[in-house]
């Protein structure tokens, strides 16, 4: 058989990786390959199948049915691969299990008891982190490529649990440093009717926790650039093109000379929690969230 009938591992990961990201540079820095390996790859795939699997313009990217399709079929096989090669190296360390945790939060230092606990209570298994972006909060967990969720809350999906409130933290206010609130003790969200506020996160509900719609007077809030993780906001912020409200984390994890927090004062505390797939609980995930409402409480 001709080899160049076959995809390559690579070229798989990178065609399965773009069908999810559904943006090149995203797809790139995600790979950490260049946007011409990411571009070459496709088109090699598309000409060793004879048809186009994505359709793509200047404003977006996606699948073909052909595309869909081929997504549908392999994605499967590929998790097994990958899953395959990790139940062996659990199997060469003398681990049995695996905990495969997301989390959207960033300070994941301040859950080390949680991760220790657990640890110690269940020493055969094996905690893997994973990054969530806002802008898809639950399409890893809903897709099994995680069994557990860091997140904030309130999360109303039907096919989700929502397991104990594991932290909480006040809310602020990222500008760029030299913005006109980045000296003020304190803002309001009514301040923010006359600033341009960034998007992006969803679902709506989930996102206005955060990044409400309009003031408490009513008046309407710009919602301006569209961005899926706080990397993405930096520069945004650092040029002054727009602000956001952000948990309070981010003040220590990010930490930048050309960025101001001003706390809201206004905004209520916010709250983050468990979120497990409803039909994938399992006795580790109830283990988990057990020991983290134990280590919230104190």
């Amino acid at each position: 058989m001709d080899r160049e009938q076959y995809m390559e591992l690579r070229d798989i990961e990178i065609f399965l990786t773009l069908a999810e990201e559904l943006h090149f540079t995203r797809t790139a820095e995600r790979l950490h390959v260049t946007q011409a390996r990411v571009s070459q790859a496709i088109k090699k795939q598309e000409r060793r199948i004879g048809a186009a699997l994505f359709e793509r313009n200047n404003r977006q990217v996606a699948l073909t049915p052909i595309g869909q399709r081929l997504f549908d079929d392999i994605r499967p096989m590929y998790r097994g691969l990958h899953e395959g090669m990790d139940r062996a190296r659990l199997a060469a360390r003398g681990k049995t299990g695996v905990l495969r945790v997301g989390s959207i939060a960033v300070n994941l230092h301040d859950f080390r008891e949680l991760f220790d606990g657990f640890a110690k209570d269940h020493p055969e298994c094996e905690v893997q982190l994973r990054h969530v972006d806002f802008g898809d909060p639950f399409g890893q967990l809903r897709a099994g490529d995680i069994d557990v969720q860091i997140v904030w809350l309130p999360v109303k999906e039907p096919d989700l649990t929502v397991g104990p409130v594991i932290y909480t933290e006040p809310i602020v206010l990222a500008v760029g440093a030299g913005h006109r609130f980045a000296s003020r003790e304190s803002v309001s969200y009514e301040d923010l009717a006359d600033e341009t506020v960034m998007g992006g996160a969803r679902p709506d509900y989930w996102r206005e926790i955060l990044v409400p719609l309009r003031t408490p007077s009513g008046r309407l809030i710009r919602i301006g650039p569209s961005v899926s993780n706080f990397q993405e906001m930096i520069p945004i912020l650092a040029t002054g093109e727009a602000v956001s409200p952000v948990h309070a984390q981010a003040a220590r994890y990010y930490a930048r000379p050309d960025i101001a927090y001003v706390p809201i004062s206004d905004a209520p505390p916010a709250q983050w929690g468990l979120i497990w797939r409803t039909g994938n609980e399992t006795k580790l995930i109830r283990s988990f969230a057990a020991i983290a409402a134990t280590t919230a409480s104190r």
